[in-house]
């Protein structure tokens, strides 16, 4: 035999020899598709809204001054716990004693002048009765007591005034509650000629707060007084917080071209961890259902290939393409997915019905059904009508050529916070 023979024979049984070896150790067997499916399950379903907002005392109290001075004394500092009553700052009293004690002189003066301008009156009453004097001289001493009697009493009032304005040097707290804030310090001149100076913030009670959400345009439609409200703030960030919407004010506001509804949550606070200013991270939960049929909101996405055409027998519409595709985000509104049907619901949740194709596992058969379906939250779907709890639904494939497991992407976004799962309640 040639020796170019023999190297041609050689390199022949070497290159069957790898193809032997790839095919019995490296080529990927082809596995056949199978479907996944999951039973409907039980659970708590809401729709909500997010917003941000401050944490606020429910009531709060400027306490000002009416008279101006010098302050002289400070009784309390902040955070300071007050009564109703008590005293907390004084102003210096010397000018404003000066006043009292000058129109206690003019009284005095007035009332001496009163007495005598009564005797006069007196002996001139007794003339003119005698016809002793005209009647232009009694009517001159009678005029002239009634004047005396007005200056007293005008002078009396002057007085009044002066011991009121001496009574405000002393400030006094009108609630029982906290000192929030004091913008004053002893030396410091208030000045009361224009406007109210505050002297002091007090809130009444911070055991119970508030918080004041900015709800957008969007989303306040579906806000009411009564709904259940959950936040968080960032010093106690693993804590979840509880309350209700108490009130939602009608003055909006604008910011960033975005309009703002101010929306009151109450917020219990007994064990005094929220403070006044501290800013809340805000869900509220417009429409729950604690115990509803529910589906992955993946399997209204779902939709068979032609891989599974060999282990199943389908009813119903096949995709033609081979590859998997993830779909559209859950829920979405495709044709072949979701039809609007704008029929309300019996009951006072207030969702629209809507109807929606799913595949469900019947042995060997892959059956197409119509549902009706309620809430969507991107990640379970509320079921309506169609489907119980015995059923199996297809949510996705595995297997096949790509060796993975493949289902239809839920389409929720990262980057909205996360919703507490089930409907127990916040502390």
């Amino acid at each position: 035999m040639k020796p170019i023979v023999k190297k041609i024979l050689v390199i022949a049984v070497i290159l069957i020899a790898i193809v032997l070896v790839w095919i019995l150790f490296f080529r990927k067997k082809d596995v056949s598709s199978t479907v996944l499916t999951q039973k409907p399950v039980y659970g708590y379903i809401a729709q909500s809204v997010t917003a941000t907002g401050k944490i606020e005392p429910v009531d709060t109290v400027t306490v000002g001054t009416q008279v101006s001075g010098i302050i002289q004394y400070l009784y309390v500092d902040f955070n300071s716990k007050v009564k109703k009553g008590e005293l907390l700052a004084q102003l210096d009293k010397s000018l404003l004693q000066a006043t009292v004690d000058q129109y206690k002189g003019v009284l005095q003066n007035a009332q001496s002048q009163l007495l005598f301008a009564k005797n006069n009156y007196e002996r001139q009453n007794t003339l003119f009765k005698a016809d002793a004097i005209s009647k232009a001289d009694f009517d001159s001493a009678l005029n002239t007591y009634d004047a005396a009697k007005a200056g007293v009493n005008s002078a009396a009032a002057q007085v009044r005034l002066a011991q009121k304005n001496l009574s405000f040097a002393d400030i006094y707290s009108p609630i029982d509650g906290v000192i929030l804030n004091r913008s004053i310090s002893i030396g410091q001149t208030v000045a009361a000629s224009f406007s109210t100076p505050t002297l002091f913030i007090i809130a009444k009670d911070i055991t119970k707060m508030e918080v004041q959400a900015n709800v957008d345009e969007a989303d306040i439609g579906g806000v009411k007084a009564g709904n259940r409200a959950s936040f968080t703030v960032d010093a106690f960030i693993n804590d979840q917080f509880g309350g209700n919407v108490t009130e939602i004010r009608l003055h909006p506001t604008v910011s960033a071209n975005v309009v703002n509804y101010t929306t009151i949550i109450n917020a219990p606070n007994d064990d005094m961890k929220l403070k006044p200013g501290m800013t809340a991270n805000i869900i509220i939960y417009t429409k729950e259902v604690n115990n509803a049929l529910l589906i992955p909101a993946k399997a209204l996405a779902f939709e068979p290939d032609s891989s599974l055409i060999a282990n199943y027998q389908i009813e119903g519409r096949v995709s033609k393409k081979s590859k998997r595709k993830a779909g559209s985000a859950a829920g979405s509104n495709t044709t072949s997915q979701v039809s609007h049907t704008a029929k309300s619901r019996s009951d006072t949740l207030g969702v629209n019905r809507q109807k929606a194709l799913v595949w469900v596992l019947q042995g060997a058969k892959l059956v197409q059904k119509r549902i009706e379906t309620g809430m969507n939250d991107n990640t379970s779907v509320e079921v309506l009508s169609g489907l119980s709890e015995n059923d199996q639904v297809a949510v996705g494939i595995t297997g096949g050529a790509n060796g993975g497991a493949s289902s239809a992407s839920t389409g929720g976004s990262p980057f909205l916070p996360k919703r507490p799962q089930g409907g127990g309640r916040t502390r």
